[in-house]
């Protein structure tokens, strides 16, 4: 059994996965997860949470095996990075009701930008503003509500879901450019080198004979670009 951590989210993209009516999970790290396993002859056990924190905070409790998720130098602390298999975008999806044009004009006073609590993005997006400071939130629908009450006026993301999200939120919009380039990785609890290795090997042939194109395109990715370094690969692997 491999043990495959998930966060579920409305924003879909390259990490956050959903859970339909019927309670099967769906997204580009389900897909991962499933290919994974087979890859390694062994069933794969979905265990889902509401944020990217959660999942780091349980790696050292050997709560599972592997997961696809943003990485920065604060959670390769608690985790191994494999290969990046996605790099977007991270930009500001604006509450409806207020007028933001630019990157600059989330960073000023009275301007109430928010995150996901303790995440990648969110770390990044407090280190962008000078003047405003992010106020986390634990989940998405906490989020969603905060945008919509009006007790936050942007929210910090990478581009793919917000789109996603401002078409659940009307009025909203996304700001163009960014503050920051998200990269989700694999990744596993420290010291799996094993693990992580055929984690690494298993990327590289996705990249190389089409699974991880179809895993995107299957979930409204097409635009997303594999990294060239992953496609490369390296011999033998």
């Amino acid at each position: 059994m491999l043990r495959v951590a998930i966060a579920i989210s409305a924003a879909g993209g390259a990490f956050w996965a959903s859970r339909d009516a019927d309670g099967a999970y769906r997204g580009v790290t389900v897909d991962l997860a499933h290919a994974l396993a087979a890859d390694l002859g062994v069933e794969a056990q979905i265990i889902a949470y509401p944020n990217s924190n959660e999942i780091t905070e349980d790696a050292a409790r050997g709560a599972w095996d592997v997961t696809f998720i943003p990485m920065d130098d604060a959670r390769a602390q608690k985790l191994d990075f494999g290969p990046v298999y996605n790099a977007s975008e991270s930009t500001w999806l604006v509450r409806p009701g207020l007028s933001l044009k630019t990157q600059a004009d989330v960073d000023a006073p009275g301007v109430r930008p928010i995150a996901v609590a303790n995440t990648t993005t969110g770390r990044a997006a407090a280190a962008f503003l000078q003047r405003a400071q992010v106020q986390g939130y634990a989940t998405m629908p906490e989020i969603m509500e905060a945008l919509r009450s009006g007790a936050g006026d942007a929210f910090a993301m990478s581009r793919d879901g917000l789109e996603r999200l401002s078409r659940e939120l009307p009025g909203s919009y996304v700001l163009p450019g960014r503050f920051f380039e998200a990269k989700t990785a694999a990744a596993t609890p420290r010291g799996q080198t094993a693990l992580l290795e055929a984690v690494t090997a298993f990327l590289r042939r996705a990249a190389r004979d089409g699974r991880l194109r179809a895993i995107l395109d299957a979930n409204d990715m097409r635009e997303a670009e594999i990294p060239a370094e992953l496609l490369a690969g390296h011999a033998g692997a």
